[in-house]
């Protein structure tokens, strides 16, 4: 294992497992770290355990049966795995959910305006909230009195960011944000994702099924196979590295493989163990 920087990281997993139901075991040792200011992507296909270990950290497993029954979770210091999702807000950790979950029968402003609930605003500190907001999002300040639930997937992805962004997070942890959406709308997202790291200082941990798409905006990634951290590396390596090109790219120095190649596929996967 490798360290992705010298200084103590911003958001640390060590070794952490995960049951659901008290008999599942989903993860089984995850251990990464975010640095400040840093974008991070966790990678893996379906059911590899990105989402439960994003729950983990934010603490909203136990909403779903789940609970980390070994290891720890560090934020900014301090151990965050008893804490209560609201908690972590207030300490500047939020996430977005996968699937954006929107208030469908909320306005877009209206739902921008729910994620401000942890903090004491004023009206002016309320409206410069949201003029950030729709500075890094305009299409939501065009569309900020239509519902939600009659908006485009894109702009309720922007939406979900943004009533994050309203809590005002040093850290946001981003559950598969192109799911479902046109390469030209990830794209976009992915820039304003880029925008917000550069000029807020606000670090992600990326959960992404699009390894391409994360690792061309990510500093450094892991890929997780099963419920264990199986690679990571500096995200520019892991892009040229042929086995994930190969298993994780869809593209390898011989070519695309057919099915028939399945058992050559398991074989070579061995380096995944």
């Amino acid at each position: 294992m490798t360290n992705q920087t010298k200084e103590s990281p911003y958001l640390s997993v060590n070794n952490i497992e995960v049951i659901y139901d008290h008999v599942i075991l989903v993860l089984k040792g995850v251990s990464l770290q975010v640095p400040r200011g840093g974008i991070v992507a966790l990678m893996g296909g379906n059911g590899a355990g990105k989402s439960t270990t994003l729950k983990a950290i934010s603490t909203l497993l136990r909403g779903e049966r789940g609970d980390v029954t070994k290891g720890s979770v560090m934020f900014d210091g301090q151990r965050i795995d008893h804490l209560t999702p609201n908690a972590l807000v207030q300490r500047g950790l939020s996430q977005v959910m996968e699937g954006r979950h929107c208030f469908a029968h909320l306005t877009i402003e209206e739902n921008l305006l729910t994620g401000a609930y942890t903090r004491r605003l004023s009206r002016r500190g309320l409206q410069d909230a949201l003029d950030k907001v729709y500075h890094y999002f305009p299409r939501l300040r065009e569309r900020r009195g239509s519902q939600a639930g009659y908006t485009s997937g894109g702009e309720q992805q922007m939406c979900a960011i943004g009533r994050s962004l309203m809590a005002q997070p040093s850290m946001i942890l981003l559950d598969e944000p192109s799911m479902g959406l046109a390469p030209q709308i990830v794209e976009e997202i992915f820039e304003i994702v880029r925008d917000l790291n550069s000029k807020e200082n606000v670090s992600f941990l990326l959960a992404e099924q699009n390894t391409t798409v994360a690792l061309r905006y990510a500093d450094f990634g892991y890929i997780l196979e099963n419920g264990r951290v199986v690679m990571e590396g500096e995200a520019a390596a892991l892009a040229s590295n042929e086995d994930v090109k190969e298993f994780y790219l869809g593209v390898s120095g011989a070519g695309r493989k057919s099915f028939r190649d399945m058992k050559f596929y398991r074989r070579r996967k061995r380096w995944l163990a």
